[in-house]
């Protein structure tokens, strides 16, 4: 195999990140995108010479109006998508946005419409099935203080 017949086959996968958010009740902070049917978590695609943390921050400031600190990793997706290609999703901690943060957001009104605190249990009636089961695996993680490493938002 010639080098430029491997390089064809090796994966370019889209990279993206996000934070998980909590509320003083545990419930998880989930965003209604302008250009989206369902909702997300805040976050998007990671630029060139940007880690996935340092997206996850950006994307968080621009979107919300906030900076809140952002914790440690709490899994890692490979989420291929028919339409996309494939992906691979970072979600790290946002802790808990106290009282004064959450005055303090901002939203991008191009891209973001509203945003609420939602029960984990209920995100599978506001999200698609493949994010509910990453939001779900994130919170478990940080529940369990360790790291997920997930395929479609599912254990292998």
């Amino acid at each position: 195999m010639t080098e430029n017949e491997h390089e064809a086959k090796m994966a370019r996968p889209r990279v993206a990140a996000g934070a998980l958010f909590f509320d003083e009740q545990g419930q998880v902070l989930l965003v209604e995108p302008t250009y989206k049917d369902y909702q997300e978590i805040p976050g998007g695609y990671v630029e060139t010479g940007e880690s996935p943390r340092q997206a996850c921050v950006r994307e968080v400031q621009e979107e919300l109006g906030i900076t809140p600190a952002i914790g440690r990793l709490l899994v890692v997706d490979w989420a291929p998508n028919p339409a996309e290609g494939d992906k691979i999703l970072y979600i790290f901690d946002g802790g808990v946005l106290s009282s004064e943060l959450r005055a303090q957001i901002r939203l991008q009104v191009a891209e973001l419409r509203a945003y609420g605190f939602h029960h984990v249990e209920d995100v599978d009636s506001l999200t698609i099935p493949r994010l509910a089961r990453r939001i779900r695996a994130a919170a478990r993680a940080r529940d369990n203080a360790n790291i997920g490493y997930l395929e479609h938002g599912e254990l292998p």
